[in-house]
């Protein structure tokens, strides 16, 4: 499979099988990436290498994204944790000021 026909993973932020001698890409990596022309006076990259990195990019893309999207929906429940509590406790303090 490549990046050229290889569709995105399921939105609902289920994970992505990877081996354990699987090491994400670092953006010195990316960076410093050189692909071998081709050969037999060809002009170009090698597809091959170009379409074999481009893979290996969209797996670690999609990994952060998996996590950012983690963590948008952690944040938003926390946040909705904190508003039902201050939502509470001026609820509770306005009873307490109308006992008064």
């Amino acid at each position: 499979m490549n990046a050229r026909n290889q569709r995105p993973g399921p939105s609902s932020g289920g994970a992505t099988y990877r081996s354990a001698t699987y090491t994400s890409l670092l953006p010195w990596q990316v960076r410093e990436r050189r692909f071998a022309p081709t050969g037999l006076g060809r002009r170009g990259l090698n597809p091959d290498d170009v379409y074999a990195f481009l893979d290996r990019v969209a797996v670690d893309m999609a990994a952060v994204y998996a996590a950012l999207a983690e963590s948008r929906r952690e944040t938003a429940r926390i946040k909705d944790g904190l508003r039902r509590w201050q939502t509470e406790q001026a609820r509770v303090r306005n009873e307490r000021d109308q006992v008064r």
